[in-house]
């Protein structure tokens, strides 16, 4: 292949990645989903918050076979799953009103399927760029995810709106609810089943690194195996960052619509859910563009400790303007995690086990989400309010900030570790 054919297929791979993700985002629509569930069904605040913090939990899970499987196999077939399991897990939670329903149907299928296809977007496009636009690519693919919000909040608002019905003068808005499950998850079945078709790794043996410049081509770097990664302080480091900054930012997601109608006074908590898409896809692209400038470690440093000022002043926050920058600022900082961990994985532990290697490091996303969000429905219940939850958050992010300025990259030397280990096979690309 020659140059610039690479070149197409790698922004090919990129956007398709794009256009996965904006489908996968549908999680992030949890809170205007869960705001509309009627006091018939019966739900506490804490069940409301299962199904979303078990999906985000599974999510985090399926990332390390998604992407051993990926790494062994190719993309294609992996996200084509992931796609499949999304929609029929929505559907599947459309046809109760139970919350064991919604925590098999959206909690466990839909959570497993967007980790089989989230994870063959990102590591699929990065492969075929440089390492010096490593934290830009990612930050473009997974801007998806984050601005998916930006649709789906007020398409599901309207949507359970439309289909809501009136029992004895008052609005049940339960069948709203079902329907709209049961239309989204249809729909992205096709959509990520179209553009599963579109992703391809690079062949075997080819290099995206510069050519022809001593000074443009990046050093090289050390091609881990999972277990060599694992043997290594730095994977615990940042596993534990990920699960601090990560789990702080799901803890505000999920949780936003309610966030938002007890401290501004309004009804349109689904404006902050899109507003804080917007600024989740923006930090996303961000941060990958400043990892790729200013580092890694000191982009994670900025991005804690602002976040944890932020959460730290939330509780104060009852204007509406106020809170839309807020939450516009904590969606930025929360996505620049997204960006910034994949970037970190493949310049520490190498692009060539990079599924599988990334999604053990992003099974901190899923933890920190899932312990977070249900200690701040916990904290709800038996306070109604949010304020501990908030100081609880913050004060993890500062720990995460300590731990990025005492983190150093590993050292590249695994030519010891190589001949320890078995060597993991070549990526095989099947129906490429």
């Amino acid at each position: 292949m020659n140059s610039e054919h690479i070149k197409n297929i790698g922004w090919r791979v990129t956007l398709a990645g794009v256009g996965i993700n904006l489908a996968l985002g549908v999680v992030y629509a949890w809170s205007v989903i869960s705001g509309a569930i009627p006091d018939s069904w019966g739900w506490s605040q804490f069940e409301k918050t299962l199904p979303y913090s078990l999906a985000v939990l599974v999510f985090a899970l399926t990332m390390v076979p998604a992407g051993r499987l990926q790494d062994r196999f190719g993309p294609r077939w992996v996200a084509l799953a992931g796609g499949a399991a999304v929609g029929l897990g929505m559907i599947i939670a459309s046809c109760t009103s139970s919350v064991a329903g919604f925590v098999v149907g959206f909690g466990v299928l839909s959570g497993m399927g967007i980790g089989l296809a989230y994870a063959a977007a990102t590591p699929a496009a990065v492969k075929w760029f440089p390492s010096r636009m490593t934290g830009t690519i990612a930050g473009i693919v997974v801007a998806g995810f984050g601005l998916a919000s930006v649709y789906i909040a007020p398409l599901a608002k309207f949507m359970i709106g439309s289909f809501s019905g009136e029992v004895s003068g008052v609005i049940d808005t339960g069948p709203g609810v079902q329907m709209t499950m049961l239309i989204l998850g249809g729909a992205f079945l096709v959509a990520v089943g179209l553009l599963s078709q579109l992703l391809r790794t690079p062949p075997a043996g080819w290099s995206p690194e510069d050519k022809g410049s001593a000074s443009k081509a990046a050093a090289p770097v050390a091609d881990r195996t999972w277990k060599q990664m694992m043997a290594t302080p730095q994977f615990w480091m940042l596993w534990v960052m990920y699960a601090f900054a990560a789990g702080a930012g799901l803890m505000i997601i999920g949780n936003l619509k309610k966030i938002a109608d007890l401290q501004t006074a309004t009804e349109a908590g689904f404006i902050f859910v899109a507003l804080l898409a917007v600024g989740n896809a923006a930090g996303r692209v961000a941060a990958g563009i400043l990892t790729d400038r200013l580092g890694s470690r000191l982009t994670m440093t900025i991005v804690f400790l602002l976040q944890a000022a932020l959460l730290f002043s939330l509780g104060s926050v009852s204007s509406f303007a106020a809170f839309l920058v807020v939450s516009m600022v904590i969606g930025a900082n929360y996505g620049a995690n997204l960006a910034i961990f994949p970037t970190v994985t493949k310049g520490w532990f190498g692009v060539k086990n990079l599924g599988v290697n990334y999604g053990l490091v992003f099974t901190a996303w899923g933890f920190g989400g899932l312990v977070l969000a249900q200690t701040a429905g916990r904290v709800y219940d038996a306070t109604g309010e949010f304020g501990t939850a908030y100081l609880i958050a913050g004060g993890a992010l500062v720990v995460a900030a300590v731990l990025a300025l005492i983190v150093k990259a590993p050292a590249a030397s695994a030519a010891r570790d190589q001949e320890r280990d078995a060597v993991v096979p070549e990526p095989v690309e099947v129906g490429a």
